[in-house]
């Protein structure tokens, strides 16, 4: 019985960050309220209040909820792959396909970074975070074992990481490329493996 209860309060919680996801995209994170994303969920205030402290606290589930999602996407193609190569070429893929089948998610990522504030007023996109930062270990990982097994070059995983993420990131930012996502994958991954090997 307790599993069951579970199971309906989490999904009960994923249905509310969705419609915050929504609301965030819809009207910017300035604009986004309790009432609205209640609205938007077709439930009272009362009850995103059941489930989270505040609007705070719902940012802030919605924020990791919205990292889980990518992380989990990119991991699981990532791992289909054996060699260090491949699965640097997953990772671009995954990661550029992540982000032209979920823009939605991304806007409302992108609305939290940059708007959302902790308590003491500090932007978040300024918070030193000690938490691991999944996909970049990830991805480091992948280029370590690269230069371990020779298959990649001498060069610090470190910058190549900030300039692979760096270049998926502007992908999505950035509407001035002509590309498809198919070319620029294609071309990005080229350009990529001329650095690492």
């Amino acid at each position: 019985m307790e599993n069951k209860q579970y199971l309906i309060a989490e999904a009960r919680r994923e249905q509310i960050i969705k419609a915050a996801i929504e609301v965030l995209r819809e009207t910017g994170y300035v604009s986004t309220s309790l009432s609205k994303i209640a609205n938007k969920a077709n439930i009272s205030t009362g009850l995103i209040s059941y489930h989270f402290s505040g609007k705070e606290d719902l940012i802030n589930n919605t924020l990791m909820y919205l990292v889980q999602q990518e992380w989990v996407f990119i991991k699981e193609k990532v791992e289909q792959k054996q060699t260090p190569t491949k699965k640097l070429m997953a990772f671009i893929e995954a990661s550029l396909a992540y982000q032209g089948t979920n823009r939605e998610n991304n806007i409302a990522l992108i609305e939290i970074v940059f708007n959302a504030r902790t308590p003491d007023n500090v932007p978040y996109y300024l918070i030193e975070d000690d938490d691991e930062d999944l996909l970049n270990d990830l991805l480091q990982e992948i280029l370590r074992k690269g230069q371990k097994s020779k298959e990649f070059s001498d060069f610090h995983p470190q910058v190549i990481a900030t300039v692979i993420r760096g270049a998926i990131s502007e992908s999505m930012l950035s509407s001035q490329h002509k590309l498809t996502l198919e070319e620029y994958n294609e071309k990005l991954t080229k350009s990529i493996l001329q650095m690492v090997k």
